[in-house]
């Protein structure tokens, strides 16, 4: 189903054909010059160049049948050829009733696909840090925009739970607990399901055992052993990772449930690791697997590039896997389980190499197929106000928990007083969230950017609860009406320029979704929501809606509410960002 523009350029298409040129496609976008009219036409000039005509004898052609068609007035040729043009008011009336019949009509997909998202990547016995969010917010909205489009989605939050950080943990345990049975290779009874820790020791256990690694190489050796033993699949060794997942997922869980984040599958590279040995001897089968320095490799230069490309490590000289391996090792385990037309990795900018080996190597492996789309969809930093990387006050990588919680706590003062109680906090809560998802999505995904706490939680701007804040009062205008037995079912007439300006800009509203979900970036969307909800309030204050005396001009104005509403409402949850009842 096509939206209202495109609807427009297939008769453009046909009307361009019957003025005597040949096209194949017409793309409408709206002008660059307001005065001049609503949309503009730029095709001309391509086409006399194939012509070899007079750009301006070919405009004046196809602007003699507009003139003549009533869905237009004030068609006009700007320049050597660009053709203007406004939507007569009665068409854009009734286009403004069909989508208020249908708020999906921006949404509907001919070419729906199976996408498998793999998002998050929290490390298991780690506290999430602010790293973590732009791949956790940027993912989940990626994912919802593709729901939205009709698409079949799959997404993962792909632990980090398979390389040395998690033979560094096992040591430290030991350390701490060496008579655990887990360590016990004569043990033969149960193994217990949890551990005389909490999630809080895990996250402090990391850092005291990386840093004893760098200090004494026998504890480091240990590590490496352990990580060997842990990823052949030692029972006790197994057992114990069970538990420390266990733990740690719960944690993992919780944060990313406050951020509105789901994923459909829950597993790490440990549980591609399982297909390494089925894929380790295909790829050896195909010839593809080398041997350097005692390491096993598969080599994927290509003669056309312009930089290095070093070789994908398929088992280190000790044995273990790398992460390379892991991640094919996941690929193949994908195609396999949910053969998905498209694997989208979000990841930050510094993978771009990693992303780029394991691509080549799955390709040239056949291990996908040659329709299959990869997609590695880098992100840039968010740092604070002062434009350095957020750190605690000891100098150390602030927790994603502690983020969120400082936010809350700065949006909690914009609520009303009113509000009290576990109602203040829960909604200083979904108000806190909005504030850091918005300010993360605004800003093109690989850019970097400085969050501002103070900034992005003020109630007017460009911010989450700006948006928060004038679309509950959207909704409290139509509840008012409600109960005030106001009807409404039409949008009538247009009485004044800023609903005209605000019924246009819903028109480009299909154009900015495809772009956003070409570009792997929610910045256009984002954008869009506050500059119709802006267009909104503008309208809102100039327009006293419930007591205006014309039934058909009230009608229109909460008919015009209730479309934007639902239209926000609907971005607002692609956006991941939930709407309290009032703040």
């Amino acid at each position: 189903m096509m939206s209202f523009i495109e609807e427009e350029q297939a008769y453009w298409l046909d009307l361009i054909k019957k003025c005597g040129f040949e096209v194949e496609s017409v793309t409408l976008s709206p002008s660059a010059r307001k005065e001049l009219g609503d949309y503009q036409y730029n095709g001309v000039m391509t086409l006399a160049g194939k012509l070899h005509k007079n750009p301006r004898e070919i405009a004046t052609v196809i602007v003699d049948a507009l003139n003549k068609d009533d869905r237009y007035n004030n068609v006009n040729i700007a320049g050597p050829g660009f053709i203007n043009f406004s939507f007569k008011n009665q068409t854009l009336i009734d286009y403004f009733n069909r989508l208020n019949n249908d708020i999906n009509w921006n949404y509907y997909n001919n070419n729906k696909k199976t996408i498998f998202f793999d998002y998050g990547g929290a490390n298991v016995a780690k506290a999430l840090h602010v790293g973590h969010l732009r791949s956790a917010n940027i993912g989940e909205a990626l994912k919802r925009l593709a729901i939205a489009l009709g698409n079949k989605t799959y997404s993962d939050a792909h632990l980090g739970d398979f390389g040395r950080p998690i033979g560094l943990v096992m040591t430290e345990i030991k350390s701490r607990y060496p008579d655990l049975p887990y360590f016990d290779e004569n043990y033969t009874g149960e193994y217990p399901e949890d551990l005389p820790i909490t999630n809080n020791d895990l996250i402090e256990i990391y850092p005291i055992a990386s840093t004893k690694a760098k200090e004494d190489e026998t504890y480091l050796e240990t590590a490496r052993q352990m990580t060997v033993d842990f990823q052949e699949g030692k029972k006790g060794l197994m057992a114990l990772w069970d538990a420390i997942m266990k733990i740690s997922k719960e944690d993992i869980k919780k944060t990313y449930d406050r951020l509105n984040t789901t994923f459909d599958i829950w597993e790490g590279e440990s549980d591609g690791s399982k297909y390494i040995p089925e894929m380790t001897a295909y790829l050896n089968s195909l010839g593809l697997v080398e041997e350097s320095n005692g390491a096993k490799v598969i080599y994927v230069n290509e003669e056309n590039d312009d930089h290095e490309v070093p070789p994908v490590i398929l088992e280190k000289s000790n044995g273990s896997a790398s992460y390379q391996t892991t991640d094919m090792a996941c690929i193949w385990e994908r195609m396999k389980k949910w053969n998905p037309d498209e694997i989208w990795y979000l990841a930050d900018a510094r993978q771009s190499l990693h992303f780029e080996q394991v691509f080549r190597a799955v390709r040239k492996a056949k291990i996908v197929n040659k329709e299959t789309k990869l997609e590695y969809i880098p992100f840039g930093t968010m740092n604070g106000s002062d434009g350095k990387p957020f750190k605690t006050r000891d100098g150390g990588v602030m927790r994603l928990e502690d983020l969120l919680n400082m936010v809350t706590n700065e949006c909690e003062h914009k609520i009303m007083p009113s509000i009290i109680g576990e109602e203040r906090e829960k909604i200083a809560e979904i108000v806190g969230i909005a504030t850091v998802k918005y300010a993360d999505l605004i800003p093109f995904r690989g850019k970097d950017y400085n969050f501002d706490p103070v900034k992005f939680s003020d109630l007017q701007g460009k911010t989450g609860p700006y948006l928060l804040y004038s679309t509950i009062r959207m909704k409290s205008l139509l509840t008012k009406a409600k109960e005030s037995n106001i009807s409404y079912q039409n949008y009538n007439q247009i009485t004044t320029d800023i609903e005209r300006e605000i019924i246009l800009i819903t028109t480009t509203l299909r154009s900015i979704i495809d772009k956003s979900f070409n570009t792997k970036s929610l910045s256009d969307i984002a954008d869009y929501l506050y500059k119709v909800t802006n267009l909104y309030n503008n309208f809102y204050s100039g327009n006293k809606v419930l007591i205006e005396e014309n039934n058909a001009t009230r009608e229109s104005w909460l008919t015009l509410t209730k479309i934007i509403y639902e239209n926000n409402i609907k971005l607002l949850n692609i956006l991941g960002i939930e709407i309290p009842e009032k703040m």
